[in-house]
């Protein structure tokens, strides 16, 4: 692979494809899981009986096969081969013909070009092997929170502590900057939640917002956390704002932030120093 980059990178392509297709799972099904836990965890301190509904639990991330939401009937192995099933089948399930979301193919693609974009730029290696295992965390948070706008704490705070363990062996940046970085990502949008709250009385973002700021201070340092902020803010004024328009909708619908901070995260682990190079000799040419 050293030898023949594009080996590398195909390779990484596929198993990206693959790693996509158990991210809709996770996507799908993890946020289910946790309602059906809070909800039995409310009833049983609450002293409430157990219903018959409640008493079913949702379907689990790996034991499970996978079935069509509209007919129930359990699928293939070869109705769940990533984005060839999809388009083989034309969108649509073998055994009722219902439209497959196109969710599936999405988050599919997404994964094998992220995962292929990591394996070009960093070569085969530790970096490129961690780049993979970021990108999924931050595709998976990205749909839950497109989805159902949570992010949830089961993959925030694993993302968080896997930055600040890389940071002891110096896979991107040293310890002390991704300790400092995870501390004022949190902090600052914590900073702007209250002041926004207390100005306003509303509440302008989710805590898990800043869990996530901090789990990607922690993996791109303290100098990471400003240029994650003022991308992600400049994309979601740009995608939200043309993203209300066209569904005309008013400026008081609540957009998830995750997936902005997201895409800026990940664009500052790949291309930060450059990011930050770029930006220091247009200030000095200024």
């Amino acid at each position: 692979m050293l030898q023949q980059p594009a080996i590398a990178v195909g390779c990484a392509f596929l198993f990206g494809l693959l790693i996509g297709s158990f991210l809709n799972v996770v996507i799908l099904r993890l946020p289910a899981r946790l309602e059906w836990q809070w909800r039995s965890e409310s009833r049983e301190l609450l002293e409430l009986p157990e219903t018959d509904d409640a008493a079913a639990m949702p379907a689990g991330l790996v034991v499970e096969r996978s079935c069509c939401p509209q007919c129930g009937h359990q699928l293939a192995a070869w109705d769940n081969i990533p984005l060839i099933s999809f388009l083989v089948l034309r969108g649509r399930c073998r055994y009722c013909r219902a439209p497959i979301s196109w969710q599936y193919p999405a988050v599919e693609l997404l994964t094998g070009i992220a995962f292929a974009v990591c394996a070009w730029h960093f070569g085969p290696g530790l970096q490129a092997l961690m780049a993979l295992v970021f990108s999924a965390f931050l595709i998976a948070l990205s749909g839950i929170d497109l989805r159902t706008t949570l992010l949830p704490d089961q993959l925030t705070y694993p993302l968080l502590w896997l930055g600040l363990l890389l940071s002891t062996v110096t896979v991107f940046v040293d310890p002390v900057p991704a300790l400092i970085g995870a501390a004022v990502g949190y902090l600052s949008l914590w900073s702007v939640y209250w002041g926004f709250k207390l100005l306003t009385g509303k509440e302008g973002m989710g805590h898990g917002d800043f869990k996530l700021l901090a789990a990607l201070g922690a993996w791109c340092g303290i100098k990471g956390v400003l240029p994650i902020v003022l991308i992600s803010a400049l994309l979601g004024a740009i995608i939200g704002s043309a993203w209300l328009l066209l569904r005309g909708r008013g400026r008081a619908t609540p957009i998830p932030f995750g997936p902005f901070l997201a895409l800026a995260g990940w664009v500052q682990l790949l291309w930060g120093s450059w990011l930050i190079d770029a930006y220091l000799r247009f200030a000095h040419m200024a």
